[in-house]
């Protein structure tokens, strides 16, 4: 049985985690960790990581960019594996993140859904032949108005996918309004759009002469990135030291 530690247990998408893994019969929840403590669970919920003293397997992550350096301070005291899905983390947080990887598993993607993480694949692929045909690259994200950060954690990987596979040489643009100028060939526009309950939708747009390829994703439901986390969480709990991505979880 691999045992749980779900940290953002009574957000949105912590309760989708818990709904998933209540009909698993190889996982369970064994501790919360939540600063709302409204909900009633059937495991104990602590208001910090700091005073969790229930051992646990693997941790599956998605509270808030806030409690990111107290999680992995934990993490790396108990040796605790990591389902990093928190999304609006800072360079330096990143930069530890990556640090902490020597010492312990970590798996981190801005995005923990099977169908994005098989377009990020596709945009490797893609990448190459329509930026050398001249093809523009914009990315248009919508997501509900609760979401504190922009632009996702999602369009930034999806950027990040074109950006390598052209060599890095695209610089990310998120507001034109103060240039008047014709668009650079060497930018990708990312644009975020806020407002009702939007779950997830992204647009990777090639934009060529006389034609336009759209890459799309939509997401109905939170339970989508709920399964895509705890199947992280089954390949995370024995892996050794080592920054892993949901890529990796694929194949």
């Amino acid at each position: 049985m691999v045992k749980v530690l779900l940290c953002g247990c009574n957000g949105r998408m912590g309760r989708a985690v818990h709904n998933i893994i209540s009909s698993e019969k190889e996982m369970e929840i064994v501790a919360g960790v939540d600063p709302f403590q409204e909900v009633v669970n059937p495991y104990p919920v602590f208001a910090s990581i700091k005073d969790v003293d229930v051992p646990c397997d693997v941790i599956i992550d998605f509270s808030s960019s806030k409690t990111t350096d107290d999680l992995l301070d934990f993490c790396l005291k108990s040796g605790v594996p990591v389902v990093l899905c928190s999304t609006g983390l800072s360079d330096e947080q990143i930069e530890r993140v990556n640090d902490a990887s020597k010492s312990i598993a970590i798996l981190r993607s801005g995005n923990m859904s099977l169908g994005v993480n098989l377009i990020v694949k596709l945009l490797g692929e893609m990448t190459g032949v329509l930026t050398e045909a001249g093809f523009d690259v914009e990315i248009v994200e919508k997501h509900h108005k609760m979401k504190m950060d922009a632009p996702s954690g999602t369009a930034l990987m999806l950027a990040d996918a074109v950006n390598n596979a052209a060599g890095g040489k695209y610089e990310y643009v998120y507001d034109r309004t103060e240039r008047r100028a014709v668009r650079p060939e060497n930018e990708i526009g990312i644009s975020a759009v806020r407002g009702g309950s939007i779950v997830g939708d992204h647009d990777v747009i090639f934009a060529g002469q006389d034609e336009v390829i759209t890459i799309s994703h939509r997401a109905y439901s939170r339970a989508l990135f709920a399964k895509g986390a705890v199947s992280a969480a089954y390949f995370l709990k024995d892996k050794k030291s080592g920054y892993y991505t949901m890529q990796d979880v694929i194949g």
